[in-house]
């Protein structure tokens, strides 16, 4: 990659992030600056941005200005430091003068305006329309008590205990718990491919809610019921029928004959349908030398005399999961002679079925000796023994788990979820479900320190400015309704993290004026003065931790 083309990307990724940041700070300062000028005060500067003034214009007694360091900005307000010398003539212009509900209601503004923009940015999605996760089911395990009480793979959730349900986010909420106990539902499904509805009625047992960062700490659960299917990523075997058309580990099936194919459990009976006296044409998603992307390939199978039917066995194909897509450099893989693409067959001589039984072997090690690893490698079986590292993981819950591993990852076979787009053309519903969304993410947010203090999510996941421009810059590339959908969650983080009790944040101005309020009079200005360097200290003290956190992230460390 030139000079210009990292220019050109870094530009791309810097615009959608000065764009967010620069509206949700004009926001913040805006209300700050319209209840100050409602209360009589005089605003001396309104800036976005800080350091040097590269654009400015007065009007009245206000300079408006753009500013060199565009991650922040400012109301200058008259008489704002209680120790400057004020004629009795101006007093009433002054901000320290204001009765302490002006001052509350000055300060407040800021917070309440990205809290009540977020409503008008969530308002504005449902309008537009904004992805959801259908509510059907993924792969329903036939050993699993979910099959077991009458569901199956690819029903459509209808209802709930008589509540309809649209989304998969509704049916998480029905089954949402404040207390533990086990919850009697009474479901209606529609069978996939014949559209009949069915009633299922079982009982869903309380267990600790996942997602850490709900106010449900339960979740009604029935083990087996998932939104998540396996995909049509193939593995390919050597010699196989397939493998000599030149398809390829790591394709994705996208039709059979014409006939579109999504989930893994579609591939066998749909073969089983094909006659093979007639040519079989595969339409298949993969990645060929010299390509960046996915794009589509067709190859064609002549007719197979030898046989009726065409099944996975004998076109030569399995799922792509047990194959290696990446061996960590440094890792105990790599010291053991692990490659991508080699084929994990057998681990301490357990034949290997899912990628699940891969983690839990290597989570079993001992600590002592190695590990007995059996790969298939280009049509043949290599052995190779690696001793597995204590690693500290992430999980998408947020918080570390320490384990032993040893460095590899899957060519991941998991289907996207099926989306529907959610819009409403009611706009007193819009209204409606951008407070409630909102609402709900203000919750989520305050939840996020309540488990961070609690050490249920791991502070690792603090980010900072780099993570907020990276978030940015990924979603102004998805569409609109992303970018709008992390403008308005970035808002509400804003509005909660104003309010939080620190010197030189709102929250902190918010009680040095409820305690002039029972004191009956302001505190000192000494006192401020040692909040206000020990606010700072902790302020930079959680950025500096953040940004730490985003480089580590950005090195892969």
């Amino acid at each position: 990659m030139n000079i210009f083309s990292y220019l050109q990307s870094g530009l791309s990724a810097i615009i959608p992030f000065v764009i967010l940041l620069g509206i949700l700070i004009f926001v913040h300062e805006l209300g700050h600056f319209l209840v100050a000028r409602w209360c009589g005060v005089r605003v001396e500067v309104f800036s976005l941005g800080f350091g040097k003034k590269l654009l400015k214009y007065k009007k009245g007694d206000t300079v408006y200005a753009l500013s060199m360091i565009p991650l922040g900005g400012y109301v200058k307000m008259f008489g704002e430091q209680p120790g400057d010398h004020i004629s009795e003539e101006d007093k009433k212009y002054s901000f320290t003068h204001k009765n302490v509900w002006q001052r509350i209601a000055v300060v407040l503004a800021g917070p309440l305006m990205n809290f009540f923009f977020a409503i008008v940015i969530f308002f504005a999605v449902a309008l537009i329309g904004e992805d959801a996760k259908t509510p059907v089911t993924g792969d329903i395990a036939a050993s699993s008590p979910a099959y077991a009480a009458g569901f199956r793979s690819g029903d459509k959730i209808i209802s709930v205990n008589q509540k309809p349900i649209t989304t998969w986010e509704d049916l998480q909420k029905s089954l949402s718990l404040k207390e533990s106990h086990d919850l009697h539902i009474d479901v209606v499904v529609q069978r996939e491919g014949t559209g009949e509805e069915a009633k299922i009625a079982t009982t869903a047992k309380a267990e600790p809610n996942p997602n850490v960062l709900s106010s449900f700490e339960f979740m009604a659960n029935v083990d087996g019921l998932t939104p998540y299917s396996a995909g049509t990523t193939i593995g390919v075997l050597g010699g196989s029928p397939l493998a000599a058309l030149g398809l390829k580990t790591g394709d994705t099936i996208t039709a059979i004959n014409g006939q579109k194919v999504s989930y893994w459990r579609q591939l066998e009976p749909t073969f089983a349908k094909m006659n093979a006296k007639e040519p079989l044409t595969l339409e298949v998603l993969g990645v060929r030398e010299g390509d960046k992307a996915e794009k589509p390939i067709t190859v064609t199978l002549a007719p197979l005399e030898s046989m009726k039917s065409f099944t996975m066995q004998s076109l030569g194909i399995e799922s792509s999961e047990l194959y290696l897509s990446k061996v960590i450099e440094n890792s105990p893989a790599q010291a053991a002679g692990l490659r991508s693409m080699d084929r994990l067959l057998t681990i301490n001589n357990v034949k290997l079925q899912k990628w699940d039984d891969v983690i839990s072997n290597i989570k079993s090690f001992d600590g002592k000796n190695p590990v007995d690893i059996s790969v298939l490698r280009e049509g043949e079986t290599v052995s190779l023994k690696i001793t597995p590292k204590m690693t500290t993981q992430m999980l998408p819950t947020g918080t570390e788990e320490k384990r032993y591993t040893i460095g590899i990852s899957p060519i991941a076979n998991i289907a996207a979820p099926e989306l529907m787009v959610l819009r409403t053309t009611n706009i007193g519903d819009a209204l409606i479900r951008g407070t409630q969304k909102t609402w709900d993410v203000s919750v989520m947010t305050v939840m996020s320190f309540v488990r961070l203090f609690q050490a249920k999510i791991s502070p690792k996941n603090i980010g900072g400015v780099i993570s907020i421009g990276q978030a940015a810059s990924e979603t102004f590339k998805i569409g609109l309704t992303q970018f709008l959908q992390m403008m308005a969650i970035i808002s509400v983080n804003l509005f909660i993290l104003n309010l939080m009790p620190v010197p030189v944040l709102d929250g902190g101005h918010l009680v040095f004026y409820i305690i002039e309020i029972v004191k009956g009079a302001p505190l000192s200005m000494r006192k401020m003065e040692v909040a206000q360097q020990v606010g700072l200290a902790i302020l930079m003290s959680l950025m500096i931790f953040a940004l730490f956190n985003d480089f580590t992230r950005l090195l892969g460390l």
